[in-house]
Order: C-alpha cells, then sequence, then structure tokens
C-alpha cells in the first residue's frame, strides 16, 4: 500500500499546489520521483513525531494541505497531545496516513506494535478515520478525505485481504448476505480475508467498514436485529459499532494484555486466535448461543 501512497499523493499533488508531504523518517526512498517533479514539496523531518505534526498544523494555517506519514504508534500514541490541540482543536486539514499498524512491525516487538491507534484517533472530534484493506481502497478513501479538507487518519497495511470490493467514504460493504442469518460478523482492513476464509460457508452475514469514522449507521442499522461479531486486530471498530447503534455485539481481537510474541504477522494472528481457524472457532460459538436471538429495542 505505501507504493499506493506514493502514486495517489503524487497525482494529486499534479492537482493541488497546496499538497505538501511531511515524512518522520520513513520511506523517503519511494519518493524519488515525486521529489523530482516537486521539489520542495517533500520534507522529512525526522524522529520527532510532536513536532511533524505542530509543523502540519501551521503549514495549514498558512494555506497548505500537509500530508504527514511515519509509523503509526509514534504519531498517534506519543503525539497524541499535538493532533488532539494543534490539528483538530483548530480544525486544521491534515491527512496523516501511517504504516506499522497492529503487528504490521511484528518482530520489534510491543515498541512497533500499535493496535490503539484507530480508537485513539476516533475519539478526537473532527478526526476521520479509515482502515483499508487493499491499494484500490486506499486511493480511494485518501482522494476523498483530502478533498474534504478534515482531520484525517488512514492507516496502510502490509498486507491485503485479496478481495475487489466497491469502496467508498464513509459507508461499509455487504460482502455477505445469508438469509435468515442469526449472526453478522463485522470487520475491517486486511484480515477481512481471513474473515471470509473462516465464514464462507456458515451461516452468517459478513459487513465490511473500511471507514470506522464516521460510522454507516444506516447499514447497522439494517442488520440491527442481529448479533455481531466484531473481529478486528486493533481497537476501535468494536467501540465505533456500540457507540453508532444499539445493536448487540460482542469482540473478537485483542486481549487486554501486551502481545510478548514475536514472529511475523501471521505468527501473531494465529497466537491470538485471528487467523481463519480462530475466526470460524469463535463465529461458531456464536452461531450455537445465539439461535432464535433477536434484538429488542
Amino acid at each position: 500500500m505505501r507504493q499506493q501512497f506514493r502514486d495517489s499523493a503524487t497525482r494529486l499533488a499534479g492537482t493541488d499546489e497546496r499538497l505538501i508531504l511531511l515524512f518522520g523518517d520513513i520511506s523517503f526512498y519511494l519518493f524519488n520521483d515525486f521529489l523530482r517533479q516537486y521539489p520542495g514539496r517533500l520534507l522529512n523531518v525526522g524522529i520527532c513525531e510532536n513536532t511533524l505534526i505542530s509543523m502540519a498544523a501551521g503549514m495549514n494555517a498558512a494555506g497548505y494541505h500537509p500530508v504527514v506519514h511515519t509509523i503509526a504508534p509514534f504519531v498517534t500514541e506519543r503525539s497524541y497531545e499535538q493532533v488532539k490541540l494543534d490539528l483538530c482543536y483548530n480544525r486544521f486539514g491534515c491527512t496523516i496516513v501511517t504504516c506499522g499498524g497492529s503487528f504490521d512491525y511484528a518482530w520489534d516487538g510491543a515498541t512497533h506494535h500499535c493496535y490503539t491507534d484507530l480508537e485513539l484517533m476516533r475519539m478526537l472530534p473532527g478526526m476521520e478515520v479509515m482502515q483499508p484493506g487493499s491499494k484500490k481502497e486506499f486511493d480511494t478513501l485518501f482522494t476523498s478525505c483530502y478533498a474534504d479538507g478534515n482531520p484525517s487518519y488512514i492507516r496502510i497495511a502490509a498486507d491485503e485481504h485479496g478481495l475487489d470490493l466497491p469502496v467508498e467514504f464513509g459507508r461499509g460493504v455487504v460482502v455477505k448476505e445469508h438469509p435468515g442469518a442469526d449472526t453478522t460478523v463485522a470487520t475491517a482492513g486486511p484480515i477481512l480475508g481471513n474473515v471470509v476464509t473462516a465464514c464462507s460457508d456458515l451461516p452468517v452475514n459478513i459487513l465490511y467498514f473500511p471507514t470506522i469514522k464516521p460510522m454507516d449507521r444506516e447499514l447497522l442499522a439494517r442488520f440491527g436485529d442481529t448479533r455481531f461479531v466484531v473481529v478486528h486486530d486493533a481497537f476501535g471498530l468494536f467501540e465505533a459499532i456500540n457507540a453508532s447503534s444499539p445493536v448487540a455485539a460482542e469482540y473478537h481481537g485483542l486481549p487486554d494484555d501486551f502481545c510478548c510474541h514475536y514472529g511475523t504477522l501471521r505468527d501473531i494472528r494465529g497466537k491470538l486466535g485471528l487467523d481463519a481457524a480462530g475466526i470460524r472457532s469463535r463465529v461458531e460459538a456464536s452461531i450455537r448461543t445465539g439461535n432464535g436471538y433477536a434484538k429488542t429495542a
């Protein structure tokens, strides 16, 4: 997805002279062509994320549209106060694009794991939050949120879910609708691939939310008489669904603990029950306990 970020940013830079890229010492090597085409419009601020966000706020105040890019934990957890006050409080337009969410940097341990970013950003007034699961989805969402001029957060990933879906900003997608199903599985981002593998032959609905804020309340209401199982390798989607609709929702994702496992992203998902087998086991348990369930107002 980083290559798609480069391509999307290069395209937008050709149509909007206000676009300027601010990087936190990452992905610089991918943007050599951008620098040749648009000299002076990419600044590598270095490993000083608080300054990075404050610079972005000042540049928007001066008439630019900054696009910030760095690793997720360092800009969301370390620089939360700057995002809150410098950007959101002032309603300064800035698009934050991060990599390294959840366990994409699995081998680097807790300092580089980041499963809180989506929820932290969701709680900030005025902030838009997205988790695309493919290059195509990133391009669509990045273009939309850049155009609306609001503070926005997009997490890009090291893998993709492998599906071609009709994604648009602020809307969820019905991946599978099973007639009479009592259970709806909701998810976001690349882990949709594991969800589809796990649930393709189960009597459940599958909903996909690449935009976490604003949440698609209309789609939630459409399936509001079913039991929701939110499968997500982060925090943010489960909370957004519960805050947006009175559905009955259960969470299958991360424990209330640090992840001390090392290995690949696939290894960690397996340890946490977020591989296809673990997801299937959890959803089957919900089907067994939820048969005949109906939500009451």
